[in-house]
């Protein structure tokens, strides 16, 4: 007596047919998206050119790719992100903080993990990246991107600080960027500086929009306070 067909083989006609169309609709998903993630990392050409848009609304955030085929271009620079917070005291005076590095808490959290987290890999340096590329060099924001960038890196800014006994609300907050080239192997001759470099961003005052959920600060409370009846629309400040 023969055996059974086994596989698709072995199911009544319909189920046959319908598992056909889904194995067809999952072979054309997968080839969508290798084609998707080809055109991302591929060299820029007249397709990625003319569907760019649609490349990118499919691969970001979740399939983001920091390489580029044939032309692979490591980072040379450690960027670490930095910032200190004016707080007032219990006393009503007001007190500035040391330069915390952000980007060194980060690497701390990733160093001996073998499961780091996506956020301690990715969320304060693509954020930052965000914010750099979407300003100009007076720390003006270019358009909507830039607004939001800006309310963004804000944001994860306030959050990594709500930890912290900082001796009071945080009334403002300011960032630099230490940018520091990666230093050549023993073997190598080649001479670089690794001088650190800084940027030094302008002071804003923190409010209630720049506070992510859970996160606690009487100070923004404050600044809502003495903002009633005036506008405010949480631009960053030039004062120092």
């Amino acid at each position: 007596m023969p055996a059974p067909p086994r596989g698709i083989a072995g199911l009544s006609f319909p189920y046959q047919v319908l598992a056909a169309v889904a194995l067809a609709v999952v072979a054309l998903v997968a080839l969508g998206h290798v084609t998707m993630v080809f055109l991302h990392v591929a060299p820029s050409n007249t397709v990625s050119k003319e569907y760019g848009e649609q490349v990118g609304d499919w691969v970001y955030p979740e399939f983001e790719q920091n390489w580029k085929l044939f032309a692979p271009n490591p980072l040379q620079q450690n960027i670490a992100v930095e910032a200190r917070a004016e707080v007032e005291k219990a006393d009503g005076s007001r007190g500035t903080t040391g330069w915390i590095n952000l980007t060194a808490e980060d690497g701390a959290a990733i160093r001996g993990n073998p499961l780091p987290s996506h956020v301690d890999q990715n969320e304060l340096r693509r954020g930052w990246d965000f914010y750099v590329d979407s300003h100009d060099e007076k720390a003006r924001p270019n358009g909507l991107r830039g607004q939001l960038s800006e309310r963004y890196i804000r944001r994860i800014v306030m959050l990594r600080l709500e930890s912290r006994d900082l001796g009071g609300p945080v009334e403002r907050v300011q960032l630099r960027s230490v940018t520091r080239a990666v230093e050549p192997p023993p073997w190598s001759d080649e001479k670089i500086n690794t001088k650190p470099g800084y940027r030094v961003f302008p002071w804003w005052t923190v409010t209630s929009e720049d506070l992510a959920e859970g996160v606690r600060n009487e100070g923004a409370r404050n600044q809502d306070a003495r903002n009633q009846g005036a506008p405010n629309n949480g631009r960053t400040e030039a004062r120092g």
